[in-house]
């Protein structure tokens, strides 16, 4: 379903689980209050992902707009209403005590540590699956 909207959404959110639960082991054994570490972090993983998926589903959506000028209010309109959702979000979080903020801005910064090194873990999983092309991409 995800590689119809995108080619890169896949490992994309695979990169973003995955450095998810790297700091989740990582980290938990160095707080106090384990449970609001754990929820603000996947808090924040979920978020990632939903703002991985809305970017893919925007960018798709974008390649059919033939107007320019069109083209760049609509994406600064959705861009707007990502980081707005983001931060009902947080607000939410720490209207309610759902879970630590800090945590929870961790995790949403796995969306961009996922970006960065998407070229790399498509490599390792090449090399360990057997498909692909060298240079990193992905042949699926």
């Amino acid at each position: 379903m995800f590689r119809r909207v995108n080619q890169a959404l896949p490992g994309l959110l695979f990169g973003i689980l995955v450095y998810g639960i790297v700091i989740q082991f990582t980290g938990v054994w160095f707080v106090e209050d384990r449970l609001r570490y754990s929820s603000g972090l996947w808090i924040g993983i979920l978020t990632a992902m939903a703002m991985a998926y809305h970017i893919a589903v925007v960018i798709a959506e974008s390649i059919d707009i033939p107007d320019e000028g069109k083209l760049k209010s609509r994406l600064a309109l959705k861009g707007l209403a990502r980081y707005a959702a983001v931060f009902i979000i947080f607000f939410v979080m720490m209207y309610f005590d759902l879970g630590n903020l800090i945590t929870a801005f961790i995790g949403v910064m796995g969306l961009k540590i996922s970006a960065y090194l998407q070229p790399a873990l498509n490599k390792v999983i090449a090399n360990i699956t057997g498909k692909g092309e060298k240079g990193g991409e992905m042949k699926l």
